[in-house]
């Protein structure tokens, strides 16, 4: 039996929930074309017969702007402190040097497979040039091309992976996906429809926080406060006539009910408390 931890890092927008969630057949991870879309270390565990791999999906590298930021590192940084291997993301599109720094800054001392993705996107040579370029680098024990959207060779990749996981007795229970409840994923299926429905700046100034959640005989109850920093925000979330919240509300109790195969009734408010994302006590409260 192996077991360990796969953690996965990269800067933001470089498709590290698509792959967890192509890993998994699952989808755990929200996913948005917007930058800095995840929060939290989000596990996905899978379990076969001779092996458990424990996955994680890690915030985008960035300097931190704000207390909010601050904690989305303090997520990267427990992923490096119990890594048994490193997965480093790169979009191939990205400049490799950045990555290059990014990583070489991670000061990693378990070993690193390199991950090029999106390579649907890049030519043969394009592809070939970012194979050598990784390969040369000290923290870098293999590279492995994919494209996480259009598809990924799962059974290579776990393949490469189990060469680096230490023999072990399993962590979780065999029927664990992940160590995140159910609310969690409630609170990150409302969160990614205001990243698809809200313009500009605003989805990064929202947090969601679950009030209720109550399994009754045909369905599920579900409460749920979207917070904002300012009044205008709130008008834009809300919408003309409510025709802004309605649109979340319905997608994301469509993407709930997907996701717990049960009935839901949502009900969605929006909340101001100004400076949330700096303020601790209200971090604590909102996950953070």
């Amino acid at each position: 039996m192996k077991s360990g931890f796969v953690n996965i890092f990269g800067r933001p927008n470089a498709g590290k929930s698509t792959l967890l969630n192509a890993l998994m057949d699952e989808k755990l991870a929200i996913v948005s074309h917007k930058v800095q879309t995840t929060r939290h270390r989000i596990k996905g565990i899978l379990t076969e017969k001779n092996y458990q791999i424990i996955f994680s999906d890690t915030p985008g590298i960035i300097e931190p702007k704000y207390k909010l930021h601050e904690k989305m590192m303090l997520a990267v940084k427990s992923a490096l402190e119990d890594a048994d291997v490193a997965l480093l993301l790169v979009d191939i599109k990205e400049d490799w040097n950045e990555c290059d720094k990014i990583f070489t800054a991670l000061k990693l001392n378990v070993p690193s497979i390199v991950v090029l993705n999106k390579i649907d996107l890049a030519s043969e040579d394009k592809i070939k040039e970012g194979i050598d370029f990784f390969s040369a680098k000290p923290y870098c024990k293999k590279v492995i091309a994919i494209s996480a959207l259009s598809g990924i060779n799962k059974k290579k990749l776990i393949n490469t992976i189990l060469e680096y996981i230490p023999e072990g007795e399993a962590f979780y229970d065999g029927d664990d996906i992940s160590d995140l409840n159910t609310r969690f994923f409630v609170s990150e299926l409302i969160r990614e429809q205001i990243y698809k429905f809200a313009q500009d700046e605003l989805p990064y100034h929202t947090a969601v926080l679950i009030r209720e959640y109550q399994e009754k005989t045909t369905l599920v109850k579900i409460v749920a406060d979207i917070i904002v920093h300012r009044e205008t925000q709130k008008g834009i979330l809300i919408g003309d006539k409510g025709s802004m919240i309605k649109k979340i509300g319905t997608e994301a109790r469509k993407a709930i009910e997907e996701f717990i195969q049960q009935k839901v009734f949502l009900e969605l408010f929006v909340k101001v408390k100004p400076k949330w994302r700096e303020n601790d006590m209200q971090l604590k409260e909102y996950g953070y």
